[in-house]
């Protein structure tokens, strides 16, 4: 409704039952009085700007600190500006983003990091590896503000990793930067992505490197001169057919000695699935040396050298590895055993079904039924363990036992 407001008349209206009500001034176009139900009282004013959009001002409460001939007053240095273009709205936000934009300006990109590290990173199961990633491939920029570093220095980090000859990995560096810079732009810490259009390193093709049966029995052997730390983890890997972080990051409550298995949970599996891994003799053995006679002070973790963490350097002990097989050996990667396994044991005969659950492998085709799930999991570990131990029948060949009357021989 309109009204001359006067402060006697203001002092009359009753706040409603619920909701508000609204005066418009006759005397001041565009100013409006609002009561609200809890008697909140506040100006509003709207006016067009010249050129521009309508816009809509709060003025402040009544009576106080803006009394009737403030709001007015108020109103009319508005309408003033308003016909001459001036937009206080626009004003306002501009100098909001540019006071947001300093301090930004503040932040350093190893703080960014860190601020992607607990906001994001944290329910990851990658978040370890990801922190190392940014922090390796950003070394020379971590004590910048976060707003000078430019798309030239996301594409140098990954030319430079392809460069030492690991391209595939440039390219998992390329996802990690990448992912980063777009969610420090979402949130406002650089003005633009910079992530965006930094070229990958390689087209990678599917990998077809199959190892042959001869071949994991080379690797095999050659674990025995790797040491007692490297030799019994490459040897179990081998022998489960586990991934590499699911050996490397293996901890002793995960071993069910009893049972002879191993058995992850979904929150340290790749795929999220809890899993149940089978262990063969040679693998029993293998944990059982490593455990020892006194278990009460041993570590969470099964391959570790300082108690806390997983063991690092598998990079370097691979190469060793790699050096104590036949000449002419060619390139293979760890996660090739995988690969190796399946090809072998298909060719055995071993169901197809079976070493998909072995791997730990998520189902293809159709989404599996709820029972068909449980019978994966459940049902078909005997046919897992029988798998499994035909496998560490089929890698060792009697090279364990000749392996084990050796030691026992020279103590």
């Amino acid at each position: 409704m309109k009204a001359k407001l006067t402060d006697r008349y203001l002092k009359s209206l009753m706040p409603p039952d619920e909701g508000r009500i609204e005066v418009s001034d006759t005397e001041r176009k565009g100013l409006r009085f609002r009561l609200s139900s809890s008697g909140k009282a506040v100006w509003m004013y709207e006016k067009r700007v010249k050129g521009g959009p309508k816009r809509k001002h709060t003025l402040g409460e009544w009576p106080k600190p803006v009394s009737l001939s403030d709001a007015r007053a108020r109103a009319l240095e508005i309408e003033a500006e308003a016909a001459q273009g001036i937009d206080r709205i626009a004003i306002a936000e501009q100098q909001r983003e540019e006071q947001r934009r300093k301090q930004s300006s503040e932040h350093s990109v190893e703080e960014i990091i860190q601020f992607y590290d607990e906001i994001h990173l944290s329910g990851l199961k990658t978040r370890e590896e990801r922190v190392r990633q940014l922090r390796q491939s950003l070394a020379a920029h971590l004590e910048r503000p976060m707003t000078e570093l430019v798309r030239s220095d996301i594409q140098k980090a990954v030319d430079d990793k392809a460069a030492s000859g690991r391209k595939p990995y440039a390219n998992r560096i390329r996802a990690a930067l990448t992912a980063f810079t777009k969610w420090s732009w979402v949130r406002g810490y650089i003005p633009e992505n910079i992530g965006a259009g930094v070229a990958k390193a390689t087209k990678e093709k599917h990998r077809e490197r199959v190892l042959s049966l001869s071949e994991v029995r080379d690797i095999w052997e050659a674990t025995y001169e790797t040491g007692e730390l490297w030799g019994p983890l490459f040897r179990l890997m081998i022998l489960t057919s586990q991934r590499r972080g699911e050996i490397l990051n293996l901890r002793w409550d995960e071993v069910d000695f009893e049972k002879r298995r191993i058995v992850k949970p979904g929150s340290r599996t790749k795929n999220g699935k809890p899993h149940v891994t089978h262990l063969s003799d040679p693998a029993f053995r293998e944990l059982k040396a490593l455990r020892g006679e006194d278990d009460k002070l041993k570590p969470k973790l099964v391959f570790t050298t300082t108690g806390t963490t997983p063991v690092s350097g598998i990079g370097k002990a691979k190469v060793r590895l790699d050096k104590l097989l036949p000449k002419g050996f060619e390139h293979w990667r760890l996660h090739d055993i995988r690969t190796g396994f399946a090809t072998a044991m298909a060719e055995a005969g071993a169901s197809e079904s079976v070493v998909d659950r072995i791997l730990n492998h998520s189902a293809s085709g159709s989404a599996p039924s709820t029972v068909a799930r449980v019978y994966n999991q459940a049902e078909q570990l005997p046919q897992r363990a029988a798998v499994l131990d035909k496998w560490a029948e089929m890698v060792s060949q009697g090279v364990e036992s000749s392996r084990v009357l050796h030691f026992v021989g020279t103590k």
